[in-house]
């Protein structure tokens, strides 16, 4: 990933990412790692991590960001210039236990953005989703500014969380910066908990030799996002001059858009015989609700946002790395 021209931390500065067990997590604290010196990029999850990579490589706390006393003690003693708080509870998890992801996105970001303020942390990145959207939504090409009526726990929760990011930025100056992701994919993690999972999931029963049953439809399009573009994305916004950024509550991003047949027909380049079947379940309405398709023309536009992946090369890049961390599982299938 290209790093050269990125200047808003030096090597002297500290990062922490809370949540760094996650999908999201685990990369970009293997990536700010890379940028800035392991020892100087916090790890930190409610966890111990099952990936030693995390905690082996730098230094690791274990922290639940609702227990703000202890999030207060990890910022008094790193004393990070960043924060990038990536805990959450997803869409289809929370709304099995909606009361508890309330509280965890919502009191987990004021214990951030509070904590920044009172310890002086300079800057706070905080993810937002595509499922701030909703059935009134304009499906297709859905701007930055419209109608949004979301009707999940986890979207109301990432709504509210962007006006207060803002309200926060307005009112305290803290810099806050938020991306609403489309569905990401990536082949260092398992599915944990998302409507967007199965395109995850997909590759790995692929490689394995297995047939998958999708939770949606076969036509169902939603916008979707391979890891190695959400991290260019986010480290990207994180650098930015401030003064050239418009978007303070978050910024629309968008990559690619793809339903679940299509993604098995470019599976099926590498591997004709793979059968994939469809069994809808509860994730189908809030697929339904949120958007087809992103206009991101203010992320490209602020800060010259512009995804290097499409469908196939994505598919390529996802089964070359799972073969080779899957040996067994290829062995039997090609057999």
């Amino acid at each position: 990933m290209e790093t050269t021209s990125r200047t808003a931390a030096t090597a002297a500065d500290t990062i922490l990412v809370i949540g760094a067990g996650g999908q999201l997590g685990l990369e970009l604290t293997h990536e700010l790692r890379q940028l800035y010196g392991a020892s100087n990029v916090v790890a930190a999850d409610v966890r111990e991590p099952k990936n030693d990579e995390v905690q082996q490589a730098g230094p690791f706390e274990l922290l639940d960001v609702l227990d703000k006393p202890r999030l207060e003690d990890v910022i008094r003693h790193y004393k990070p210039k960043q924060v990038y708080h990536l805990a959450a509870l997803l869409s289809a998890t929370a709304e099995k236990n909606p009361k508890f992801g309330w509280q965890l996105n919502m009191d987990g970001l004021f214990n951030v953005l509070d904590a920044a303020i009172d310890l002086g942390v300079q800057q706070v990145y905080w993810p937002s989703s595509i499922a701030v959207f909703g059935p009134d939504t304009p499906r297709h090409n859905t701007p930055q500014l419209t109608v949004m009526n979301p009707n999940t726990v986890y979207g109301i929760s990432k709504l509210a969380g962007e006006q207060w990011c803002e309200w926060y930025f307005r009112k305290h100056k803290l810099d806050v910066r938020s991306l609403r992701y489309p569905g990401l994919i990536g082949y260092k993690s398992l599915p944990g908990g998302g409507t967007t999972d199965y395109a995850v999931d997909i590759y790995h029963k692929a490689v394995a030799g297995q047939p998958y049953e999708c939770f949606l439809k076969a036509d169902t399009y939603l916008p979707m996002m391979y890891m190695p573009d959400a991290l260019q994305a986010t480290l990207d916004l994180m650098h930015a001059p401030a003064d050239g950024l418009t978007v303070r509550s978050s910024y629309n991003l968008g990559a690619m858009s793809f339903s679940p047949e299509e993604v098995a027909t470019s599976i099926r380049r590498h591997y004709p015989d793979f059968h994939i079947s469809y069994q809808p379940d509860s994730r189908q309405q809030i697929a339904d609700s949120w958007p087809a398709s992103i206009d991101d023309a203010q992320a490209r536009k602020d800060w010259g946002w512009q995804p290097q992946f499409d469908l196939n090369k994505m598919t390529d890049d996802m089964l070359l790395h799972l073969r080779l961390r899957q040996p067994v599982a290829e062995a039997i299938h090609v057999a």
